[in-house]
This record gives C-alpha cells, structure tokens and sequence, in this order.
C-alpha cells in the first residue's frame, strides 16, 4: 500500500479528508475516448477539491479478474496474469497521458487486495450473509452476469442485448434480501445519496421496490480469479472482488484493525458509469452494511459519451481513441471537451468535427485571442509592464463583480459535480472580458496622452480577470492554466487570491512573445487529412511505409549523455526524471521505466537520447528528449554505447 499524503493535524487551509475513485477499469482491451472520460471528469473534481483545501486521496486502477479475461487470454495465446499487465499498463498509460493526478493505482491481481477479499468474503459467510446454493439461469460473458428467464430482453441479456448461455454450477450467494428494506430507507433518508436525481429513481423504481433476488458471488467454471481459501473450486466472483477495491486499498481488514487509511479515508465519492450504478448503488452498499461499514457518500453515475448518435464500439469500428485526439488537438483540448460536451445527466456526443469547431469557438476565439491580445497591448503600450493607476469607470464595475462571484459560482456548480457548467461559468468571465475591450478600446485611449492611466487600469482590468479564469482553468486545464499565469509572470495562484478583484501584482512583467495557446483549425483541411490517415493501406503503401530513406533517418538526432542525477517522478509510480549530461548543457528527460530500473542504479550510466524531440509536459514535469530502450513484453533494457564515449557522441 502506498500513501501520497501527509499526516498532520486540520487547519483552516486543511478542510479535511476527501476520498474520490473511479470505477476500476476491465482489463478486457484498450480504452477508447468514451472510457477516458471517466478519470478526466474525476481528476478535475479531485484538482478542484484539493485546490479548495481538502486533503484528496484520489484513486482509480483495473479490474482484471473473471471468464472473459481468461478466454482473451487463451485467444491471444498468453497467460491471463500477462494478458492483464499487458492491458493495465495501456490504461494507465492513457490516464497519464490525459494528465490525471491520481495518488494510487490498484490492479485486482494485487496480493494485498486478493488477501483482504478472501478475509471479506469469509467474514459474510461466517456471519451467514453468503450462503451455499446452486444456480441455473442464463449467463452473459461479456457483462458477467447471471439473469432469469423473466428477466431477458428478446432472449438476450437485458444490459449489452449479446447472446446469453444456459448455465448451472454450484455457488455462493450473498443474501440481498435481508438488507433491501434497510438500503430503501437509506437512499431515501440521504436523497443525495444516488445522483443525478433520475438514476436514483431508476433504482428504487426498477430493481429495490420490485424485490431482489439474492446475488451469486462465487464460480466454479473458471480459475482465473481470487480463490475462495475455505472451498477449493470456488472462486470469488466479480462483484465482491472488484467491487472491494475501494476499501482494500486503504487497508480494510475484516477481522482486525484496518489502519490510518481507511480510518481517515473512508467513506468515499464514487464517480461510476450510468451502466454500473446497479452494482454500486445496491451489490456495494449491501456488502457494506453486511460488514457493518458505513455506505459511500455519494455516488455518481455519469452519463456515456456516445460516438455520433451512438454507443461507441470496436466491433462498429467507430471507436475514437484518446491518444489519437491528443495527436491531433493536444491534451488540454481533449479535456476542455469531455468535460464540457458530457450534460450532467444525459449521454453527451463526440465527433471529429465537433471536437474542432469547439477548439476553435471557445479555446482560440474566447481564450486564447483573449490572452494573446491583452499581453500583445501590454507589450505595445507600456513595454510589458503591468500598472494599475485605479483610474476606474462606470463600464469597468460589471466586469470586476462577475469576475469576484465567479469562485463562488464555480464552486456551487463543483458541489454538484456539474462540471461542464463550472467551466461555462469561467469562460462566461472570459466572454465579458472580450466585451470589455470593445468597450473601452484601448487602441483608442492609446491615442491619447492624457489618457494613458485610464489605459493602463483596462489592461489591468483585463489581466486581473484573465488570472483569476487562469487559477480556476488549473483544475480542468491544468497546462493551460498554468501556462497563462506564467505568462502573467504572477505568483499569486490560489483560491484565496481570486476572492476579491485587484490581487495581481503591479509592475512585474508578461512574458514577450508568449506564443499561440490554442490556434484554430482549418476543419475542411483536417478532416481531409484525417480521412487521408484513417484510409485503410493498400499492399502497395504498406510496402512503402516499412522503408524510410536515409534523409528521413538522419532528421532524429541522436546522442550519448551521461544521467547525473535521477529521482522518481513526484506524481506517477512507473515514472522516472533523468538530468542528463550532454556535454554542452543538461537535459532533464522523463522515462516510463520506474518499473524494471531504480533511480540510483542508473546515475552514471550513459544512455542514447533523441535530443531533437519537441518538449513536452509528462505528468506535470517538462521532458526534453527521450531515452532509447529496447523492450520486449514486460522486458525493458536501456541502449547504451559498449564502451564509454564522451559526452555529446553523435550516434549515426
């Protein structure tokens, strides 16, 4: 178990514990863009909670237990245990690419976590909660789940309409029975319990109220899962193990004392898919109340982003990959429109086509013309320097007042979890500040000498609210954000700064030439583009693809440093931060090999790096280059010369 917190006592800074998770992720194949959503929406919640002063221990991992994993497994010619690292190390290499902050990653086939589920498991059979039986109905690979006869759609399983199979096998059975009136009356005594407000009635309507059937939480048709350590054969089933994660990773031990974690931790928010909220609004807190531990806070089933009018699927082929978006738009236009487009309680949509004409309407036109024309008049009219004379007009009062009550809008939306209206309540501010420079027309009061304070208290006007957007875009753009406020070379950062208008410091300097943030895009070009990429190769290209020319070759430069100096990355495990001696300057370089190298191991050792790679932000840390490896499966090997070379080697 790893902690990412620090003990100590509340302070009026600390508002105190806030445990968020994810649903853990399926094993089953690599995420697309309607799988991501989930950990972009929840880092947000997480960055906007720990900004506010709340201690987050935020978590999220992979499901990698069950009958469909293990004929993936079969199919693909590999052991499950190495079908499953394969797979977790895809999603959590997707997660850290969307730039989410998660302090612990749990994967099911963790020992720790096997352990502590067969200590619950025991523990609701010993108490006589899980009760032996047999069970005969229609089974569903694909959702693993058992259904009656009633309860099919057309034959088929009522959740994902696949084919269904007939199945008998002895089981385990947790009595669900005994604890549904207990749970009616929690969910309606805790109205917030459930949300939005239609999932709730979803589940007391369709499932609570008609009566439950009693749950089967072990299989004897399959190996590849947490064994049942008092009845060999059997093997705890899906809901309990995975479903258990949440409180295994604190530490939660069913018969002894379950430690710091779980004791300042728990309960959590659980943020979930609509499709899963059966089993995290009624399965889960039944466990819970059988194991005598208080329920979840709140849970949260978020609606799906569909493809078009549609569920995205491999087998329609209409699938859009997240690493494909941030190819293309980059990490923080990804984020801006899965957090923007999803309604709080209906499927959003998400298209190629969508996805640019919001880039271009709100991150070029709002934002980044905004902040590019601000800093551009700054420059031209007083050489970079930000004044503020206090020369103040009856026009600029309209837009200071949106500008203070914007935190506390953001934060009433926040509370909610109605993060696509946050960030509207943002970009609202944004949108006024534009209007603003319609308004007063700087260019205008420049032609005036005598007016030359009146114009340097607009521009400050305007550089005060595009700082106070900036604190609260870190949470959802968290580049973009800070980008902006080292663009304004401001130090003032945190909430209790954009509380009242007028913070930003004076006389310090924007950057000069700070760049485009968000540029636009010419969409009938792109969507050609795309159309060119996506185009299935023919023999011919294939054959042409597979061979690059010397010219092509020689335009990555490559080089022999030396790592001087190598630390863990402070926000992912698998991470490492390299200095790199290359012989005229030092380049710092992160690498995803935390897991086959330690970082003491590797000071002094002389690797090949790619030098000419444009830079780019890993996790929040600037990487300048790359580390050449050779790697095989799980097989990592760092490239370094067969004889030390001096610093700066060109390799050819």
């Amino acid at each position: 178990m790893k902690a990412f917190f620090i003990e100590g006592e509340e302070t009026m800074e600390n508002k105190g514990p806030y445990y968020l998770t994810t649903a853990i992720a399926y094993t089953s194949g690599r995420p697309h863009i309607g799988n991501t959503y989930e950990i972009i929406l929840s880092d947000a919640i997480a960055r906007f909670k720990r900004a506010q002063g709340y201690d987050v221990f935020f978590q999220t991992g992979t499901d990698e237990h069950g009958i469909k994993i293990e004929e993936k497994a079969k199919d693909a010619g590999v052991s499950p245990q190495a079908f499953v690292d394969e797979i977790s190390k895809k999603i959590r290499s997707n997660w850290d690419l969307m730039n989410t902050s998660y302090d612990y990653f749990i994967r099911t086939t963790d020992q720790d976590h096997m352990k502590r589920v067969q200590r619950i498991f025991k523990k609701l059979y010993e108490q006589g909660d899980i009760y032996k039986g047999e069970y005969e109905g229609w089974y569903c690979t694909p959702c693993e789940s058992f259904w009656t006869e009633s309860q099919l759609v057309d034959g088929k399983c009522p959740d994902c309409g696949r084919p269904v199979q007939k199945a008998k096998e002895e089981a385990y059975f947790l009595n669900l029975q005994k604890y549904a009136d207990r749970l009616i009356q929690y969910i309606e005594d805790h109205p917030d319990f459930i949300q939005p407000e239609s999932r709730k009635n979803e589940m007391l309507n369709n499932f609570l109220r008609p009566g439950l059937q009693d749950l089967c939480v072990s299989r004897t048709s399959f190996t590849w899962g947490v064994p049942v350590d008092f009845d060999p054969g059997h093997i705890v089933y899906v809901w309990i193990d995975a479903l258990s994660n949440y409180i295994t990773s604190l530490g939660y031990d069913a018969y002894g004392d379950s430690g710091k974690m779980y004791k300042k931790y728990w309960p959590a928010t659980h943020i979930i898919g609509k499709d899963i909220l059966r089993f995290h609004t009624i399965y889960w807190p039944i466990i819970l109340m059988a194991l005598g531990e208080p329920l979840p806070k709140k849970v949260f089933g978020h609606p799906w982003l569909l493809i078009g009018d549609g569920k995205m699927s491999k087998s329609k082929g209409n699938v859009i990959y997240a690493e494909d978006l941030v190819r293309h738009f980059g990490v923080d236009a990804v984020r801006y429109y899965c957090l923007h487009e999803m309604p709080f309680a209906q499927d959003g949509t998400i298209t190629w086509e969508l996805v640019v004409e919001r880039i271009n309407s709100d991150l070029a036109n709002i934002l980044g013309n905004l902040v590019s024309r601000t800093v551009a008049m700054t420059e031209k009219y007083f050489d970079g320097e930000i004044l503020n004379p206090g020369i103040k007009e009856d026009v600029d009062q309209e837009l200071i007042e949106l500008a203070q009550n914007t935190l506390p809008k953001v934060e009433a939306k926040m509370d909610e979890f109605r993060v696509g209206d946050a960030l509207d309540e943002i970009f609202a501010l944004l949108r006024r500040a534009n209007k603003y420079i319609d308004q007063t027309m700087p260019w205008a009061l420049a032609k005036e000498e005598e007016k030359k304070d009146r114009l340097a208290t607009v521009l400050y006007n305007l550089m005060e609210s595009i700082r106070i957007s900036a604190v609260l875009l870190q949470n959802f753009l968290p580049e973009t954000g800070e980008k902006i406020l080292d663009i304004l070379h401001t130090e003032k950062r945190d909430f209790d700064s954009i509380r009242t208008f007028g913070q930003l410091e004076c006389h310090i300097h924007v950057e000069k030439k700070p760049g485009v943030l968000f540029a636009r895009i010419d969409e009938k070009k792109f969507l050609e583009e795309l159309a060119k990429e996506t185009k299935p190769a023919t023999k011919k290209e294939k054959s042409e693809k597979a061979s690059i020319t010397i010219d092509d070759f020689s335009k990555v430069e490559l080089k022999v440093g030396t790592i001087v100096e190598c630390q863990k990355h402070p926000k992912a495990d698998r991470l490492l931060v390299e200095q790199i001696d290359l012989g005229d300057e030092v380049r710092q370089v992160v690498s995803g090999i935390a897991g086959t190298y330690k970082p003491e191991d590797l000071v002094g050792k002389q690797v090949v790096v790619v030098t000419n790679l444009a830079p780019a932000k890993i996790r929040g840390v600037e990487s300048n280059g790359m580390i050449l490896c050779a790697s095989q499966k799980d097989e990592l090997s760092i490239l370094s010369p067969l004889t030390e070379m001096p610093k700066g080697s060109k390799v050819s």
